[in-house]
């Protein structure tokens, strides 16, 4: 066991140092080809910043790759896949693609890694049903991955956010390798990999933030996720796919939530708005460091409830998921994630109210004319 640790700090740290010193070249090519992310109404920062920050979180996991996973179809078919999703987020840095421009991006690489790679949502065990997908498998596990890195994409929105949620990801999926005894997969060295990358670059993307991630990180992220999920899945080593979608309860909430709101506005579902759950935070007067922070602390909540799903403690598991739906709860009732609540405020005898004064307004003014004359 001693050894397994050993080499399981040894990947970590070194990815996590070979992605920081990414760090001034990324910057240097971000500044060069203007990928700089600009503040407006919408965004929170003050000042352009430099985007292409997954161009680090991409190379430190190539090196990663070089020195300590194993050749095989399914590596080559997310290495193929991977490069895709960079280059369709960089060129949607540099110059904004349309919604239906950059989901093409991500189908390819979804398509990649179904039909190459092999990685296939066969069938699922929920809650003590068994399903089959038969032929389904492939537009199931299609969707599945685009879907996943339209989430962490969605949750990309304060310094270390998205970054942070999957550093989380990462290390609850290590710690479950280790409760399954399951070290030497592959699905779990590219989880090793990934908590180094992600280490490495939230060195710089904490707040304050010196790089962002942009399309080219959010997106690679959350497809290195599904990736993890759909192997770890298969081989057993999550036992279930409600264990993965546990731990990414924050962004899947959000991404919900966010479905919700605009389909109750009657918005497309692509347009971006400043009502997400790291907004709805911020307007309760927290910092961005402490809204970041809060947003950890529960989705480190979702973690131990997998954690203890894997262990089968379910006294602690129905704990954990009070707190968390007391939070959700909470959430609904008194932000404006769903709805706008200062609309739904104008009751009917506020709105009545404000008929009578303007009414009244109306009969003071034709009073006043009829005393001119």
């Amino acid at each position: 066991m001693n050894d397994k640790i050993i080499a399981v700090v040894r990947i970590v740290l070194s990815v996590m140092c070979v992605t920081s010193l990414f760090f001034p070249i990324v910057k240097w090519i971000a500044n060069h080809v203007n990928a700089l992310d600009y503040p407006n109404k919408r965004k929170v920062h003050k000042k352009p910043m430099p985007l292409l920050g997954g161009l680090m979180l991409f190379f430190g996991f190539l090196f990663g790759y070089m020195c300590f996973a194993p050749q095989s179809t399914q590596m080559l078919a997310i290495l193929i896949a991977g490069f895709i999703v960079i280059l369709t987020g960089m060129i949607d840095d540099i110059k904004p693609l349309k919604a239906k421009e950059k989901l093409i991006g991500q189908i390819i690489a979804a398509l990649i890694v179904t039909f190459y790679g092999n990685i296939l949502l066969n069938d699922i065990t929920f809650f003590g049903f068994y399903f089959d997908f038969g032929i389904l498998a492939y537009p199931l596990t299609i969707i599945f991955i685009v879907a996943l890195m339209n989430c962490i994409n969605f949750i990309d929105g304060l310094d270390g956010l998205a970054c942070g949620i999957s550093t989380i990801f990462f290390a609850t999926i290590g710690v479950i390798a280790f409760i399954m005894h399951n070290i030497g997969s592959l699905e779990i060295t590219i989880t090793f990999i990934m908590l180094g990358a992600c280490l490495g670059f939230l060195i710089f993307n904490f707040h304050p933030a010196k790089i962002f991630m942009g399309e080219t990180g959010s997106m690679f992220l959350g497809f290195m996720i599904a990736v993890v999920c759909l192997m770890g899945f298969k081989a057993v080593t999550l036992t279930s796919l409600v264990v993965p979608m546990i731990i990414l309860g924050i962004p899947i909430l959000d991404t919900l939530f966010a479905i919700i709101r605009r389909l109750i506005h009657k918005k497309p579902i692509y347009i971006a708005d400043k009502q997400h759950l790291h907004h709805q935070l911020l307007n309760k007067k927290f910092s961005q460091r402490t809204t970041v922070l809060i947003i950890y602390m529960v989705n480190i909540l979702f973690s131990l409830a997998s954690i203890f799903y894997i262990l089968k403690d379910r006294k602690a598991g129905v704990m954990i998921y009070v707190v968390i739906m007391i939070l959700i709860i909470w959430l609904v009732l008194t932000t404006d994630i769903l709805t706008d609540k200062a609309k739904v405020h104008l009751t009917v005898p506020s709105a009545l109210k404000k008929h009578a004064i303007n009414k009244n307004s109306k009969d003071d003014k034709k009073k006043l004319k009829s005393s001119k004359k």
